[in-house]
């Protein structure tokens, strides 16, 4: 196996992870936004450009719901 694939795995494995435990604290959306980044960054290195811009924009997705999280946690404790 190539150090790109297990770069791949890596990356990959750990967007699964951070998704399943999102619930439990909003740092795994956080984390799950920076797993989608290092997808795309494989799915670039790789040659395969159309998985690396979709993990880009779900990484940006990722970044907006941990944002109105983290305002939501904010607004929540200002009651």
């Amino acid at each position: 196996m190539s150090a790109l694939s297990l770069f791949g795995l890596f990356a990959v494995t750990l967007m699964v992870v951070c998704y399943a435990l999102e619930k439990r604290h909003r740092a795994f959306i956080l984390a799950f936004a920076v797993s989608c980044v290092l997808a795309s960054v494989y799915g670039f290195l790789q040659g395969a450009w159309p998985f690396g811009l979709v993990e880009a924009l779900w990484s940006a997705v990722a970044l907006w719901r941990w944002w109105n999280a983290r305002r939501t946690q904010a607004r929540s404790a200002a009651n």
